[in-house]
């Protein structure tokens, strides 16, 4: 293949690709509006013909504990566990501590320790327990699902999908897609 058709076929292919990404980022933030405003945890993806060809779920974001005010949690540390807090320029807990502190709140889903030694149990200023990402789904394909949307695409039975950007057509028949 010469140089000048590679470099055409590439500026196509990163054109396309770029104008997919773009639309998909859309539509998904479409669908998870919609999976949110619905309630709905799950729906299938089916073809015009009524083919099913992927499933997509609605994933909630598991609550974590992180520090939310530092310094607080510094104060805390320093004055209950002390041997856990190093100080150089700047002072600050040890990581390894910290680490484990969050992971037992998670697990706990308060952000309260228990001391192993005293059963004495903390309130530990400056953590929160709150969701570390948004709200998200996934689309994953059914066996087939793949072969059967690249089909309907090249059958037109999907055009109604139409990515304006690329087709010059109103996306969905309504426009609003």
């Amino acid at each position: 293949m010469k140089l000048s058709d590679l470099a055409l076929e590439e500026a196509a292919l990163k054109t396309l690709a770029d104008t997919v990404t773009e639309r998909l980022k859309d539509v998904r933030a479409a669908m998870q509006c919609e999976l949110d405003d619905v309630g709905v945890g799950q729906v299938e993806a089916r073809l015009p013909d009524g083919t099913k060809v992927a499933t997509i779920s609605r994933t909630s974001p598991k609550p974590a504990a992180a520090v939310t005010d530092a310094e607080k949690f510094l104060a805390w540390v320093r004055e209950t566990y002390p041997p856990e807090v190093v100080s150089r320029v700047v002072t600050e807990v040890r990581t390894a501590f910290a680490t484990r502190l969050l992971k037992e709140m998670t697990a706990a889903g308060v952000a309260q320790v228990c001391d192993t030694e005293t059963g004495e149990v903390h309130d530990v200023p400056g953590v929160e327990i709150r969701a570390t990402r948004a709200a998200s789904h996934s689309v994953r394909p059914v066996d087939g699902g793949r072969e059967a949307i690249a089909e309907a695409w090249r059958s037109g039975a999907l055009a109604h999908l139409a990515i304006p950007q690329i087709t010059g057509q109103p996306a969905g028949e309504d426009g609003a897609r």
